[in-house]
This record gives structure tokens, C-alpha cells and sequence, in this order.
């Protein structure tokens, strides 16, 4: 479902220079939104981006082959491992 078009029970609110405001105003008119739907799927979509570039992994064929190769080889867990396995667990809480 399109989040701009769900049931809508948050806010957030920001305070802008004036200069902001009607470049905005000006934008959303042009494209025939209200300034609050132009602001949203704007926001939704620079959102999107930044989401994706930090969680998606792009590499080229030879750092892929040398990825894949890697994942195929058992993990050899020797002690700085265990060590480094076990402080994470300590220190970071599974959502």
C-alpha cells in the first residue's frame, strides 16, 4: 500500500525560513500537490535512497567472485573471534 495514501496517525513538524517555504510552495504547486503530499512523497523518496545506499551491497564481478568465494569457506572460529562474537552479543540488543 502507498504510504502517502494510508491512514495517518503521525506528525512531524519543522520550522523553515519563509524563502523555503514558498520555493516549496512554488514546487508543489507545479506538480499540482498539496504542500503537504509534495513534501511527503518527497521526503519518502530521498528516504528511499538513503535506505538503500546503506543497506544494499553493489560490487563489481571481481570483488563478487572473491564475496562468494569467502561465504563458501567454513568460518574457522579461533579465540579473537569467540572474543569479538561474544562482546557483541553483550553489547548489542536484537530488534
Amino acid at each position: 500500500m502507498d504510504p502517502t495514501t494510508q491512514n495517518k496517525n503521525e506528525r512531524i513538524n519543522l520550522r523553515l525560513k519563509a524563502s523555503a517555504k514558498s520555493l516549496i510552495e512554488r514546487a508543489a504547486s507545479f506538480e499540482g500537490k498539496t504542500i503537504s503530499h509534495f513534501i511527503l512523497t518527497c521526503a519518502l523518496e530521498q528516504a528511499e535512497k538513503t535506505v538503500q545506499k546503506h543497506e544494499i551491497m553493489a560490487l563489481n564481478a571481481k570483488d563478487s567472485m572473491i564475496f562468494f568465494d569467502a561465504l563458501a569457506v567454513p568460518v574457522r572460529f579461533n579465540r579473537k573471534l569467540a572474543a569479538a562474537l561474544e562482546e557483541h552479543d553483550q553489547h548489542v540488543v536484537d530488534k
